[in-house]
């Protein structure tokens, strides 16, 4: 089996991502018909259809939302595996493990900002979620949620709180009534909207139940209208400022938080706690512009 030519996958990649050809074509640098006839080469190569046109807008499709989960995962890595080669032994770089879709979503768009703060340090990226064995992985430090039990030898700094809500697109909000519809569940949370309900008091009359084994692809779903996501606030900042989801209900703590573990104490080493102190104070700062975007 022939692949696809490498430039239309990551052309697809970051469309995917952004969920627009415009958005696309600028951080590509190019022009927009240049991303449109990437997708159309790409979707005539392997046979399908990997977006929907509508009204200047674009949506995944099933085969779009299976094909990014790849692409993001596989250029991420190849990002991470080229900057290991082209780095010296200097001591500065940071080796960071992250979970896939803070990593997509919220992570990765922000990395260039800490890269402006702190010039002279580099951030190598793995995404990954779940138990870790930091120091097998050969990782500086591990960005996780604290939902599994890790080793009480690792030093703990916590991040922030996670704050989770109802995303949609606007013509699926539920007004004054309960939730009804087709409700989007995630594998690695499966009880995220039954314990909303209970925390928020709301209640729920789904009418069908989805699975998806990532949270990008949750999310990917609800913005291409196919039902209602619970969704953390970290992980649709850009779908919510763009207007493709809106939270009707806002978002509210859920009781775990991020926490970077690391098998060296933090405060001790420079690198480090530059990370630290600066990825806290971004995830301070998505919380409280989430509250100015809530419909």
């Amino acid at each position: 089996m022939r692949l696809p030519p490498l430039n239309t996958l990551r052309v697809f990649d970051v469309a995917a991502r952004t969920l627009s050809f415009v958005k696309a074509a600028e951080e590509l640098h190019v022009t927009h018909g240049a991303v449109s006839r990437q997708i159309r080469q790409l979707e005539e190569a392997l046979g399908v259809e990997l977006f929907q046109r509508r009204n200047r807008a674009v949506f995944l499709t099933d085969a779009g939302l299976a094909l990014q989960a790849a692409t993001a995962s596989a250029f991420a890595q190849l990002i991470t595996a080229i900057g290991k080669l082209q780095s010296d032994e200097t001591g500065n770089v940071i080796v960071v493990s992250c979970e896939p879709t803070i990593a997509m979503k919220w992570l990765i768009p922000r990395l260039p900002r800490f890269q402006q703060a702190y010039p002279e340090l580099q951030v190598h990226l793995y995404a990954a979620g779940g138990p870790i064995d930091l120091v097998r992985a050969g990782v500086d430090v591990a960005l996780r949620r604290n939902d599994f039990q890790w080793d009480e030898t690792w030093d703990t700094w916590r991040v922030g709180e996670e704050s989770v809500g109802p995303v949609c697109v606007p013509q699926l909000a539920p007004g004054e009534g309960p939730w009804q519809g087709k409700l989007l569940h995630t594998l690695s949370r499966p009880n995220s909207w039954a314990n909303w309900a209970k925390a928020t008091g709301h209640e729920i009359r789904a009418t069908g139940r989805i699975n998806y084994e990532h949270f990008y692809l949750c999310v990917q779903a609800a913005a291409a209208g196919i039902g209602a996501a619970l969704a953390s606030c970290y992980m649709v900042e850009e779908e919510l400022a763009g207007g493709r989801l809106i939270a009707p209900c806002g978002f509210v703590p859920d009781g775990s938080a991020y926490y970077l573990l690391s098998p060296r104490r933090i405060h001790d080493d420079s690198r480090l706690l530059r990370f630290a102190e600066w990825i806290t104070a971004e995830m301070a700062a998505t919380r409280d512009k989430a509250r100015t975007l809530t419909a």
